[in-house]
């Protein structure tokens, strides 16, 4: 398990190398981010197809440097192409409802679940097999 500068996230341990988890354990800064963000292009670069999951156990918002990053910004419209799985554990309700909504509208399957329910949601990326199988990036 490693972390982000800041120590806002950390990468979770995940059962296969196309399964990409991190956990967001208060306000994300923009070094944090930014780690995030290469974490996850890296994955994306070395499988092509990735399934990602957000534990969200202590999301405090997140600073605005980190939200209009450029980098990060650029591997979000990038992850579109490689993202097949994006499941987000405990999101506060209006992300909650924005990630259901980008579901309907981009090629990436997403779902929501409750903290309560972090088991169930790492049964269904286990359950959905590896991303990099579908390769088409």
């Amino acid at each position: 398990m490693s972390s982000a500068p800041d120590g806002s996230v950390i990468q979770r341990e995940a059962p296969r190398p196309d399964l990409v988890a991190f956990e967001v354990k208060g306000k994300i800064t923009k070094p944090d981010i930014e780690w995030m963000s290469s974490m996850t292009d890296q994955a994306m670069q070395a499988h092509g197809k990735i399934d990602m999951l957000i534990i969200m156990s202590n999301y405090d918002g997140s600073d605005l440097g980190a939200t209009f990053d450029g980098y990060a910004t650029s591997v979000k419209v990038r992850s579109v192409a490689h993202i097949r799985h994006y499941v987000v554990i405990g999101a506060p309700k209006f992300a909650e409802a924005m990630i259901n909504l980008s579901g309907m509208v981009m090629p990436v399957e997403t779902k929501t679940f409750d903290l309560a329910d972090e088991a169930a949601a790492w049964a269904y990326l286990a359950a959905a097999g590896p991303a990099s199988a579908s390769r088409s990036a």
